[in-house]
């Protein structure tokens, strides 16, 4: 007869074993390669222990050691497995919770919009108290040069990619865009060093928006969070003031995407 309480303290043992596992996965993504001291150190287990857990994580792929210098990294089964969890995950869905939070703080519309060759299209949106028009921005195709959005996802291209998207004319729709190809680039450096975009009456006279990236679980970014409203409320000065506000809604986003 198999002895109840024995059964237990082997239950036990092995959740035990999983939460260690579970934890030393999430100290090599924290410091990128650890040995095993130093893991040991961190589990407050004896090295042995580690040892054998990260002997089991490198069998399974999930952990790979770094070279000869005795360093271990997350492997390419985390991808893997990352990419499963990834490929389910809805973008409209996911940042909904996000549009709705920042909505509510500004009070203005927001959007998330996707790139489609040579046009940013928006998959979601949210209105904030502060808008007064129903126009819905939903399934819209904008121009990537004179939207904040469109710049954003520009910004991030591969640089063959956004050669490619540059070698196009670009058009103009007010006196604001920005239709000399350098003059974008310049503006695309800023955009990835600030996590940033803004559109100043460019696309539209009397519409101005600010945007940020919105990355998949591999840092590849996959979409853009962007407030939009009339020029005569979210003037260039609030765009500024707003800026932080946006860029950690394009961070959470992002987290909610699985990028870490």
């Amino acid at each position: 007869m198999v002895n109840g309480s024995g059964t237990g303290r082997s239950g036990a043992n092995s959740v035990q074993s999983v939460d260690r596992a579970i934890s030393v996965l999430e100290i090599l993504a924290k410091h990128g390669e650890a040995g095993v001291t130093e893991v040991a150190t961190e589990l407050g287990v004896h090295k042995s222990t580690a040892f054998r857990l990260l002997g089991v994580l490198e069998h399974r792929g999930l952990v790979e050691q770094a070279g000869d210098r005795g360093k271990y990294r997350l492997g390419v089964g985390i991808v893997r497995l990352a990419g499963a969890t990834a490929s389910r995950l809805d973008l409209s869905q996911e940042t909904r919770p996000v549009c709705e939070q920042l909505a509510a703080l500004l009070g203005e519309t927001v959007n998330v919009a996707i790139a489609d060759h040579d046009a940013a299209v928006n998959v979601a949106q949210v209105r904030g108290s502060a808008a007064v028009t129903s126009h819905n921005w939903v399934g819209r195709r904008t121009p990537l040069h004179a939207t904040s959005s469109g710049k954003i996802l520009l910004a991030f291209l591969p640089p063959e990619q956004l050669r490619v998207a540059l070698s196009r004319p670009l058009a103009r729709f007010t006196d604001n865009t920005v239709t000399s190809t350098k003059s974008l680039r310049e503006q695309l450096v800023r955009i990835r060093a600030s996590g940033c975009a803004f559109s100043i009456e460019e696309l539209e006279i009397g519409l101005n928006a600010a945007a940020a990236p919105v990355r998949s679980y591999d840092g590849t970014v996959v979409g853009a969070i962007s407030v939009s409203g009339p020029s005569y409320r979210l003037t260039e000065q609030r765009l500024r003031e707003i800026t932080a506000q946006v860029v950690e809604a394009g961070i959470e986003a992002s987290r909610r995407m699985g990028f870490n």
